[in-house]
């Protein structure tokens, strides 16, 4: 129906509401590789090292462990923004869309912070709650098509 992708439909409002937030989260790893390159004196390409007046690119392991966990997100987010939007027009139940965008979101937030503070099996936990959300959605959105 029209409503199905409208804020007026609470599975679609609470569907943009996560989705935004699992964005926002993702753009957090951008200012977190700003913040530590500007930080550290840490450019990875000649230009940026001749503007900062440093010698040479220079190659750090918290930098890139904030560019790994960023690539992670773009892998994750996308998809799960693309199949939530084909999963709200299901109609799916209220309670059923709120937990799996929201298991989606808090392990997003976990594997970040396990990510960050080198914390497994808890960055390997949260990467499979926030797929397993995603691929029941797909699952839901498949079945529905055929």
């Amino acid at each position: 129906s029209r409503m199905s992708l409208s804020m007026d439909n609470p599975v679609f409002r609470a569907f943009a509401f996560y989705a935004a937030l699992s964005i926002l989260k993702m753009f957090c790893c951008t200012f977190l590789t700003i913040f530590k390159r500007m930080t550290g004196g840490i450019f990875a390409n000649q230009e940026d090292c001749d503007f900062a007046q440093v010698k040479k690119p220079v190659i750090d392991e918290g930098v890139e462990r904030v560019r790994r966990n960023h690539l992670n997100d773009i892998e994750n987010v996308i998809p799960f923004v693309l199949i939530g939007g084909f999963y709200v027009a299901l109609n799916p139940s209220y309670s059923a869309a709120l937990w799996h965008f929201r298991l989606f979101f808090f392990s997003r937030l976990v594997h970040f912070v396990s990510y960050q503070l080198h914390l497994q099996p808890f960055r390997a936990l949260a990467f499979g709650v926030g797929l397993l959300a995603t691929l029941s959605m797909l699952w839901s959105v498949i079945s529905a098509t055929l």
